[in-house]
């Protein structure tokens, strides 16, 4: 088929590769503009900027797609489909009519449950017992199209985003190329009212831990946030960042430390695998705790 490739971050890389390992025409590549990064604040384009580059494949970075200009553009790609994968930008509905089969989405998330922005994350924090991946039609609401695909996952009791997130990629892009395929032969299924949920974006206030909360709800919470923003608490002065955790026995003081990086909560306690001081790196918690003297409590 002839398709648009809209993405732009991490999650976006697999699933463009796979399109293009499965045969299909990429007509461009849409993603969000290059950001200043690095020491130098220099531009710097996105992943899969990056990635369709070496692909050689057109890219295309509007600032919106809101101009008549910018959607005669898209139209004139003739796209059977597009498929749209963590863009960044809303589609007016110019552009989700454009293609002749309209525009599919790849949500990480089994819809209805946690439309939106961030629903690795929400999934993870909210203590779901599983998550997937819906290929779904796209239409003028939020992530409220009809789904086409849709495939479930567990989510280990020690699994990050950023681990669910890497599982979620390949899954989608499995999916998509599996959709594509059969584009006539699926049967769309109009998503119920009942479960609706939104992954609203994380904010960096949700980071800070409260050891008075639960060792299950903390436990989720350093999961969840990881790799970014991170969950963050105060360790001898220093603002450290808790990268993975499991729950671990024991009880104490909320914020007193039990053994090693093992910490009470409000009920229960939480054992840190994985931790990052301010300026170093990511350190698994035998490493961590090699040269650095632990308080007895936590903040």
């Amino acid at each position: 088929m002839r398709l648009v490739f809209m993405g732009s971050p991490d999650f976006s890389v697999p699933v463009l590769e796979a399109l293009v390992e499965a045969g299909h025409d990429i007509a461009a590549v849409y993603c969000q503009p290059p950001r200043p990064a690095g020491r130098g604040k220099k531009d710097r384009p996105g992943p899969v900027h990056a990635r369709a580059l070496e692909l050689g494949l057109e890219v295309r970075h509007p600032v919106s797609l809101k101009g008549a200009d910018e959607q005669a553009a898209f139209a004139d790609l003739n796209a059977d489909t597009a498929v749209v994968v963590a863009y960044g930008l809303i589609l007016p509905q110019a552009v989700l009519d454009a293609p002749v089969h309209g525009c599919l989405n790849i949500q990480a998330s089994l819809l209805p449950r946690w439309r939106g922005a961030a629903p690795i994350h929400r999934a993870i924090m909210a203590g779901d017992a599983e998550t997937g991946i819906c290929i779904m039609q796209m239409e003028a609401g939020l992530d409220t199209g009809p789904v086409l695909l849709r495939e479930a996952t567990p989510i280990g009791a020690e699994e990050t985003t950023a681990l669910l997130h890497d599982r979620l990629a390949a899954m989608g892009s499995r999916m998509i190329v599996d959709a594509l395929a059969r584009l006539d032969d699926l049967t769309p299924e109009v998503q119920p009212e009942d479960g609706v949920t939104y992954a609203s974006k994380i904010d960096k206030a949700e980071a800070r831990v409260d050891w008075t909360r639960p060792a299950v709800e903390v436990d989720r919470l350093i999961r969840g946030l990881s790799p970014f923003p991170g969950a963050k608490c105060d360790v001898a002065g220093e603002q450290v960042k808790l990268l993975a955790s499991r729950l671990a026995g024991g009880q104490g003081t909320p914020g007193q430390v039990l053994d090693g990086l093992t910490i009470a909560c409000g009920d229960g306690a939480v054992e840190v695998l994985r931790a990052q001081r301010p300026g170093k790196r990511a350190m698994e918690a035998e490493d961590f705790l090699r040269g650095f003297d632990m308080p007895g409590h936590v903040g």
